[in-house]
């Protein structure tokens, strides 16, 4: 019978920094992974013979910089600087593209003086009060029922840093918090390339149109986060997202974690209301005081726990979280590099937005609240392989697209549905890149529904759960328990289910390690 301090359930970014971090502390951590490669949604995969591309995730804009720094990942082959930030390129089919540049368009051309001039000043007001914000968004939420110290006085500094605003400021923040991201736009920008971009990065991911209350938030998410010291900036590794995943392990594994692949946990095993430790597929039992699941909290509960161990009302909230996917992944192997209407050779290596106004945004999401997909919709857009050749074929060229709005319970089904999605897609494609569908040699289409199946998400969501305003925070996975701990003692969650979401960010993963740590000293 074998023992260990932790073991982490799920081989994911943030199931490898968990580990890591309560290695490097001092722990004999294994790391137990369903699939024949850690990484999950993070990692680098070939899609078609010679072409490669990042699984879902293919862009990173979050990674938390105490990752970086705890895990030491620099030494570990991870590199990138100011010079490897990504352009967002806001795509139009009979003109010149809109384009911000730097770190979330600390540099915006294609617009007007006024317009430029407008975009600096909501830029500055955006960041600011997502500064306010990034201090609950990247460490453990405070626990409202007994708060500590520490925890008091973080919110106080919160509280001072509002003050901090001045009196016009405060307000101000206090009445868009809320808001949606589309009345916001109109008050203060008038060209719709530049607001379609907006509210397409506000939306990304979740079940929210432009139009919807809160979907504001989703902006303030993104420019949360951060990428050499850079709020909102965005890069794509060289290898793909695959690579910073390769520099996470040999972090944990320098620190002398275990990973096993290819080893699905059937059952946590609970003694008198405290995980004791795990029972694989194939029957193998393995003990261990500490057990983190990095994998979905709903997967956690109600199929490695089982409803018996918890109480009905934890049960009731844990089966109401909402994590019905709507975003799709496209994997396009072409035998030439594209040619976007009006884009020049460095917008190519940038982001490229379909999103033409927030209008087009809302009525894109309109029909997926009705189990139906979009005419024409909405996507991003990277070709990875112009800035790392290594992966696809001399002269060949991979695209990769991250697609909204794809319910997850399409009504006709996903196995009719499916063929006449990608039609859509390609049509829409076709229109800003003539020419494109002539060079496809092979298309890789992944629903919501593929992406469940294939890493093991439920409902084929990104963030293993909503993130909006009543699935965030103090209310992530559910109220009640939202700092990693779980209702049974011993028991951890440390992936995107988590305080605070999805993304290549390693935050959860950090933070409930820290948590462990602090706990068990």
């Amino acid at each position: 019978m074998t023992s260990f301090d932790a073991i982490i359930i799920g081989g994911g970014h943030n199931g490898l920094v968990a580990a890591a971090t309560l290695a490097k502390a001092g722990r004999k951590v294994l790391v137990l992974e369903a699939g024949s490669e850690v990484g999950g949604a993070a990692r680098t995969e070939e899609f078609a013979p010679g072409f490669r591309a990042s699984s879902i995730a293919h862009l990173l804009n979050r990674l938390h910089p105490d990752v970086v720094k705890t895990l030491e990942l620099e030494k570990h082959g991870l590199q990138f600087g100011r010079a490897d930030f990504m352009p967002s390129v806001a795509l139009s089919k009979d003109g010149p593209p809109l384009v911000l540049h730097g770190a979330y368009g600390e540099v915006l051309t294609g617009a007007s003086s006024s317009e430029q001039s407008a975009w600096k000043g909501l830029r500055a007001q955006l960041l600011r009060y997502a500064g306010i914000l990034k201090p609950f968004l990247y460490r453990r939420p405070p626990d409202l029922a007994g708060m500590s110290l520490l925890e008091t006085v973080s919110l106080g500094q919160t509280a001072l840093a509002l003050k901090k605003l001045g009196k016009e400021d405060m307000r101000d923040f206090l009445r868009v918090l809320l808001m949606n991201v589309a009345d916001l736009l109109d008050e203060q920008l008038t060209d719709i390339r530049l607001k379609g971009l907006l509210a397409f990065d506000a939306t990304l991911g979740s079940h929210l149109g432009p139009r919807s209350p809160t979907s504001l938030l989703g902006l303030y998410y993104r420019l949360a986060g951060e990428t050499d010291g850079a709020a909102g900036a965005q890069v794509l590794p060289q290898g793909g997202m695959g690579a910073v995943v390769t520099a996470i392990r040999a972090s944990a594994e320098k620190a002398g974690v275990e990973i096993r692949t290819l080893a699905p946990v059937a059952k946590i095993i609970v003694e008198k209301g405290r995980a004791a430790g795990v029972a694989l597929d194939n029957g193998e039992v393995m003990h261990a005081s500490t057990i983190v699941s990095a994998i979905n909290p709903a997967t956690t509960f109600l199929d490695l726990v089982g409803p018996r161990e918890i109480d009905t009302g934890f049960v009731r909230k844990v089966k109401n979280i909402r994590m019905k996917g709507d975003t799709a992944k496209l994997n396009l192997a072409l035998d030439r590099p594209p040619q976007f209407t009006g884009v020049d050779a460095a917008g190519h290596k940038g982001r490229l937005v379909i999103a033409p106004s927030p209008d087009h945004v809302e009525r894109a999401f309109n029909p997926s609240k009705y189990g139906e997909f979009s005419p024409e919709p909405v996507m991003e857009i990277t070709l990875p392989s112009l800035a790392d050749p290594s992966l696809a074929p001399s002269g060949a060229c991979v695209l990769s697209a991250v697609l909204q709005y794809a319910p997850y319970a399409l009504k006709e089904g996903w196995d009719a549905g499916k063929p006449k999605f990608l039609k859509a897609v390609m049509a829409q494609l076709e229109s800003y890149a003539p020419g494109i569908g002539k060079s496809v040699i092979h298309a890789e289409l992944l629903t919501p529904a593929d992406i469940e199946t294939r890493y093991r998400m439920p409902g084929g969501h990104w963030h293993h759960g909503e993130l909006q305003a009543d699935q965030m925070l103090v209310s992530r996975p559910v109220s009640g328990w939202s700092g990693y701990d779980t209702p049974i003692d011993g028991l951890f969650l440390a992936g995107a289910g988590s305080h605070p979401g999805g993304g290549v960010s390693g935050a959860p993963g950090l933070n409930a390690a820290r948590r462990i740590i602090a706990m068990k000293g």
